[in-house]
């Protein structure tokens, strides 16, 4: 597969599950995630089961049909960039968000060895009041 086609694999599987079955089969397992300063789950992760405790599980049991919806994606060499839309409501508040967002993947011989995130976090914020 291209470096396009793993990242596109981790977004368009048929269920969410699918899409992170695609992400453990291509993360490295020192694979470094970075969610965006200012965003609730803010930090570097290193590792599925770092990613999937701090991230992941966080945004399955405190937000409802929370998503990202890819518009477009840019490949060049060993990056891939998606971009597209955060959507989800918030458990607690039962309020609504949709925020802009860009991913950044970097991929080494097949697999995913980092992710960085890019994205308007305060009406994500907003929507946690």
């Amino acid at each position: 597969m291209t470096n396009l086609e793993i990242v596109k694999s981790t977004y368009e599987g048929k269920t969410s599950e699918e899409n992170g079955k695609n992400l453990a089969t291509y993360a490295a397992s020192d694979i470094s995630w970075t969610e965006a300063k200012g965003f609730p789950y803010a930090g570097t992760y290193i590792g599925l089961e770092e990613i999937s405790k701090n991230v992941f599980s966080r945004l399955a049991n405190e937000w409802i049909d929370y998503k990202f919806t890819p518009e477009e994606y840019v490949a060049s060499e060993d990056k891939v960039v998606a971009y597209g839309t955060y959507t989800g409501t918030y458990k607690v508040s039962g309020n609504p968000f949709e925020a802009r967002v860009a991913h950044i993947w970097k991929l080494k011989n097949g697999k995913i060895i980092k992710f960085e995130q890019f994205v308007d976090s305060q009406t994500v914020n907003n929507a946690m009041k």
